[in-house]
């Protein structure tokens, strides 16, 4: 059995990559995504979450990332419908280039490409993000939103070309 010791050096070893896909899943709310983290740390280090090993902790972990992610959403969507009040916006990434014009084009570069990946379906876009951005294997990617790895190929490889697609467009 693992101990709270062990599973605390792997959120850490693991945190980079965890906040990443937090984002990815919060739709790159930065304030939404370390909330969603900051739920998933304690339901792993209180045991509400439980490893059973079944896969690799990284892939179980951006499983239980994107649930609560899910969770949260559904809860948001419904104090919406209340017209309560949700919080404070987004905070913006700032760079940190020496270069103003590179810095500029680095960053339209990779507004493009998130504006590209949000109109992908959903599935196509996690497994993307999962693969290139987590460096999961597409049967790893699979595991984690909760699909074969047949489908998982088949958003990925859909995904690419329509990603592509809009980029060209652009």
């Amino acid at each position: 059995m693992a101990t709270p010791d062990l599973f605390r050096a792997h959120l850490e070893t693991n945190h980079p990559a965890s906040f990443a896909w937090a984002l990815s899943c919060c739709g790159y709310n930065h304030v939404e995504a370390e909330d969603v983290l900051q739920t998933v740390y304690l339901k792993v280090l209180e045991g509400r979450a439980v490893y059973d090993g079944r896969a690799a902790f990284r892939t179980w972990l951006f499983a239980v990332i994107r649930n609560t992610s899910a969770s949260r959403r559904r809860w948001n969507a419904l104090r919406r419908l209340r017209l309560i009040p949700i919080g404070e916006e987004a905070r913006e990434c700032v760079s940190r280039s020496d270069d103003p014009a590179e810095s500029a084009h680095r960053n339209e570069c990779s507004a493009s490409l998130r504006r590209a990946l949000g109109l992908l379906p959903r599935r196509q876009r996690e497994v993307l993000h999962l693969v290139f951005y987590q460096d999961l294997t597409v049967a790893d990617a699979a595991s984690v939103i909760g699909v074969s790895v047949g489908s998982a190929r088949t958003h990925y490889e859909r995904g690419k070309k329509r990603l592509r697609q809009l980029m060209e467009e652009k």
